[in-house]
């Protein structure tokens, strides 16, 4: 089969073996697979991965004979938990410390003909939800972790640091929970220290310090950003202003699902291009050009 391949820092689409699925997990042909801002750092050297990337995907179960999901269309959970240590008891698999992240750590990426999944992972897509829509349940369901870890409603003052693919979803999850909430790019200007949460979701180091520069006293700050490079800023807000800062990554399927299937949250105007898998190292240079939203690969 075809599959993107990272090594090193360069990127080839090459003939790999199709995966073959161990007992529990199935075998899902790749209908679509989305580039996310993880996959261009990936490339660049995060985690000093080498293989096939890609955890946004949506396809369709083809083994192996004999299960239940054959044949349905499908999304995934990119966290591969042990099922069995105390973090997976409390259905927090995706803080398992044996995990394996989908197209991240340790197994291969949606960036191909084929990939494997933990049955348990799968979440089947409703008709009302298309195949390009159904690429964004991934970054979608990030969004929505938000909601799960700090309480949201009508009177929140609410700031999205990064008017990219991430930021926008999260704008859209906090307005449909009643929360004001501006959307800020590189040179939206806002009035400081006036926002009860900060969501920083720039994708770049140099966002953390503007984000504690525009949460009040006591608000909360969300960090939703991973890169390579180490962000560096000065902490001292965080004591003095009493600040809560929050790590957040990814979060529940059904919330996002639930959400497009209602069509609560438009995902269509971030999809900025599409192309085959054959071309898909052209593919990342489009998706890392500035203004650019998701691009989407497509194996056939």
């Amino acid at each position: 089969m075809k599959a993107l391949v990272f090594e090193s820092g360069r990127a080839a689409v090459r003939e790999v073996r199709q995966p073959v699925p161990r007992p529990g997990f199935a075998l899902v042909r790749v209908i679509a697979s989305g580039i996310c801002n993880t996959d261009l750092e990936l490339r660049r050297g995060y985690h000093g991965f080498s293989g096939i990337p890609g955890h946004e995907f949506v396809g369709r179960v083809e083994g192996p004979a004999g299960s239940a999901w054959l044949g349905k269309r499908v999304v995934g959970e990119i966290n591969l938990a042990c099922g069995r240590c105390d973090w997976c008891r409390r259905g927090l698999g995706r803080h398992c410390p044996k995990r394996t992240v989908l197209g991240i750590v340790k197994h291969p990426g949606a960036h191909a003909e084929y990939m494997t999944l933990p049955e348990t992972n799968l979440h089947e897509v409703p008709r009302e939800i298309s195949d390009d829509e159904a690429v964004f349940v991934e970054p979608l369901a990030a969004a929505c972790e938000v909601l799960e870890q700090v309480e949201v409603g009508p009177g929140t003052r609410a700031a999205v640091l990064g008017a990219g693919k991430l930021g926008t979803l999260v704008a859209a999850v906090l307005e449909n929970a009643g929360a004001k909430t501006r959307l800020l790019g590189r040179r939206s200007q806002a009035r400081l220290a006036s926002f009860d949460l900060v969501v920083e979701a720039t994708g770049s180091p140099e966002g953390m310090p503007r984000a504690l520069r525009l949460v009040r006293p006591r608000g909360t700050v969300v960090w939703k950003s991973t890169h390579r490079a180490p962000a560096r800023f000065d902490a001292a807000p965080l004591v003095v202003n009493e600040i809560t800062l929050i790590g957040s990554r990814c979060g529940r399927f059904e919330p996002a699902l639930d959400l497009l299937r209602r069509r609560k949250v438009d995902v269509g105007r971030l999809l900025s291009a599409q192309f085959p898998l054959s071309r898909a190292v052209r593919a990342l240079t489009e998706a890392a050009r500035l203004g650019v939203r998701k691009v989407i690969l497509r194996p056939r």
